[in-house]
């Protein structure tokens, strides 16, 4: 389900972290983000692999965030240590609401592409938000990157949601890549859960890519939504309400 998610909308990391956590209580944070990792990039290639054949990507966005990204995320994977548990769900909950107030605010946003937003200056704050500060939060914290680089490309340069999500599923296989090298090289992967999850990941991965290709942007708009309310419910229940 989650690699469903990620290649539909981004955002499976929403889903695999918190399972992470159930499995194993006492798990160290690094080390469930490690693992998510390993899960997450098996995922993410085999979608950007299967957008790639299907639909055209911006590569002079895309390959300069990619390469940046994955230097980015693997500074994040370094700080992640000194990010406290506690911190985890308040983070993503306010990041959620701000994504699902941005999408619901701006109902023709991705529906359509629209390229004369394309200029060079919006290309390049794309290139250093997607490569550089949304990298760095993936390596840190996680969860909902590939969400986030989905609306960075729709709103900065045009991009519709199908052809956005192609983009985002480049720049997160970049930085699942540099996290994933600094977490294995520190020793936090839980290698035998994160294959069988990373197995499980791609097939979620490849029929949502070609799902999303083939219904289009208004689907992947109407995934978004549901998927970051239903997180946005779940995350804060579990903050507020549960035990």
């Amino acid at each position: 389900m989650a690699g469903w998610v990620d290649a539909v909308v981004g955002g499976g990391g929403l889903l695999l972290l918190p399972a992470l956590l159930v499995v194993a209580p006492g798990l160290p944070v690094a080390t469930a983000l490690g693992t998510n990792k390993l899960a997450a990039i098996a995922g993410t290639a085999t979608a950007a692999a299967t957008y790639a054949r299907r639909t055209k990507i911006d590569w002079t966005v895309t390959g300069p965030a990619a390469g940046l990204a994955v230097l980015s995320s693997g500074v994040g994977a370094v700080l992640a240590g000194a990010v406290p548990a506690s911190a985890y769900r308040p983070v993503v909950l306010v990041v959620l609401l701000s994504v699902a107030l941005f999408v619901v605010l701006r109902p023709r946003l991705g529906v359509v592409s629209l390229p004369h937003r394309r200029t060079p200056a919006r290309v390049a704050a794309a290139v250093v938000l997607a490569g550089v500060g949304i990298a760095l939060y993936d390596g840190l914290i996680g969860p909902g990157t590939g969400t986030f680089l989905v609306l960075a490309f729709t709103a900065l340069v045009g991009a519709d949601f199908v052809h956005g999500s192609a983009m985002a599923k480049v720049v997160n296989a970049g930085t699942n890549l540099g996290a994933l090298v600094v977490f294995a090289a520190t020793g936090h992967v839980w290698w035998l859960l994160g294959a069988g999850m990373a197995v499980c990941n791609v097939v979620g991965a490849a029929v949502g890519a070609r799902m999303a290709l083939r219904r289009g942007a208004g689907f992947v708009r109407i995934v978004l939504l549901v998927v970051v309310l239903a997180l946005v419910g779940k995350l804060g229940y579990d903050q507020w309400l549960a035990g």
